[in-house]
């Protein structure tokens, strides 16, 4: 059933396949069959998966996976260093042109909403650059006074991105303060949607399940999770040195193995937590994919696995095949 799609013709946009879905919900096994299948190589589109040694709570492809299709922006951070969607978009852009150069198409994978709809709409992102004392000064304001106070302090000088930006995503609202300081602009605008046109020929697949069976694989899924070392993977990183503070460590499961690790509660307690909060996420990321009226939506628990890659590879080809 493989068959290599033509990406030569240059009278088209580049061209990828985006394989989007809440987490826990199936993406990885779907893209490693198409990739293999399409002789593809896939773009990692998880904020998670470019860090080194941070393998188990974030559900990272095995090295055997890794071995068998080519993947890109997988393990290529130390912890300590900074990801975000700026630097996603750029990365990602370099590479997918690189691979269509190659009649080589690209599978994007991944479930960071914020990554996928900047890159496909082509989001034009502001230059300030990253002030580490003003943003020291508003994490010490977010200790004192909580994470809403400095959502407030967004409120006054840009509202309209405090309206869209959820208090969790705290990086985010520390950036839009940065360069609302730096050059009173915001964080972000789209530069290419506005007449529905996606920056790329993509062909964007979204995986769901139903609300209760994709909660209970959550919980399922964390259980194993923990079943396969991840307390002691999130020990070992702090013996090597990785600073509680750091942006990887604040990852949901991360930050409550961490608060366990240190006598603060028990585990229960951060299983219970890291359940609770990846529920909240996967809810989190179904808002953002309803920004994205261009998905074509596949129920996952509504026919088999064999019959799902069949027809999102059926997709794909009558997507592509006539340009």
């Amino acid at each position: 059933m493989t068959k290599i799609l033509n990406l030569s013709n240059n009278r088209y946009k580049e061209k990828v396949v985006i394989i989007l879905g809440p987490t826990a919900v199936g993406k990885t096994e779907l893209s490693l069959k198409l990739a293999q299948n399409l002789k593809a190589e896939i773009i990692s589109g998880d904020s998670m998966l470019v860090y080194k040694n941070f393998n188990i709570g974030t559900a990272k492809p095995v090295p055997e996976e890794l071995t068998r299709v080519r993947h890109h922006l997988v393990n290529i951070l130390s912890p300590e260093e900074s990801f975000d969607v700026t630097k996603f978009c750029t990365r990602a852009k370099i590479i997918i042109t690189e691979l269509n150069k190659k009649n080589i198409i690209p599978v994007i994978a991944g479930g960071t909403g914020l990554y996928i709809k900047s890159l496909v709409e082509g989001y034009q992102f502001n230059t300030a650059p990253e002030d580490p004392e003003y943003r020291s000064y508003l994490e010490t304001i977010a200790k004192k006074y909580g994470r809403e106070y400095v959502l407030n302090l967004l409120k006054k000088v840009d509202p309209e991105t405090a309206q869209r930006l959820h208090i969790n995503n705290f990086r985010r609202i520390i950036r839009a303060l940065e360069v609302y300081k730096y050059n009173k602009d915001k964080i972000s605008h789209k530069k290419s949607f506005t007449n529905n046109e996606l920056l790329y020929d993509a062909a964007v697949i979204g995986l769901n399940r139903n609300r209760d069976n994709l909660y209970a694989r959550i919980n399922e899924r964390v259980d194993l999770m923990i079943k396969d070392g991840w307390v002691n993977e999130v020990a070992s990183l702090l013996k090597g040195g990785v600073h509680p503070s750091c942006h990887a460590m604040q990852a949901i499961g991360y930050r409550q193995l961490t608060t366990y690790l240190e006598h603060k509660i028990t585990l229960p307690e951060a299983i219970d937590d890291i359940k609770k909060a990846t529920r909240h996420f996967a809810k989190r990321q179904l808002t953002w994919y309803k920004k994205m009226p261009y998905i074509k939506w596949f129920e996952v628990d509504k026919i088999s696995s064999e019959l799902l890659w069949k027809k999102v590879y059926e997709f794909i080809i009558k997507k592509f095949e006539d340009k």
